[in-house]
């Protein structure tokens, strides 16, 4: 898959992942290749750029944990802020999509 393509989703997706509870940076990048059947398989460089924003933007927070084998990590959670965001986010996606189908489909005409 193009990673053009997943410009301006990443944020989305990782607000959904973290929907589904707390997760480490590592955790969250093994959520979203199992999700998406092995197409976003993201490098810690995306990722971590993109969680600290989400966090500067109030829309997850995070905390120091120990892992079991004795190392700190980090663990982000979804805010009350990002679950709104991520409901509103949702929704623009839905009307997004279906235009962008009806535009590409061969039986329909994009009307504006």
């Amino acid at each position: 898959m193009n990673a053009e393509m997943l410009k301006g989703h990443l944020d989305n997706i990782l607000l959904a992942a973290l929907r589904s509870g707390p997760a480490h940076g590592y955790g969250l990048i093994e959520v979203l290749r199992q999700r998406s059947g092995g197409h976003f398989d993201l490098p810690e460089g995306t990722v971590y750029p993109a969680l600290h924003r989400l966090e500067l933007a109030g829309l997850i927070e995070s905390n120091w944990e120990q892992s079991p084998g004795g190392r700190r990590r980090r663990v982000y959670m979804l805010t009350r802020k990002g679950s709104t965001s991520l409901d509103q986010r949702q929704s623009d996606w839905v009307r997004f999509s279906e235009a962008i189908s009806h535009c590409l489909s061969e039986a329909k005409l994009c009307h504006s």
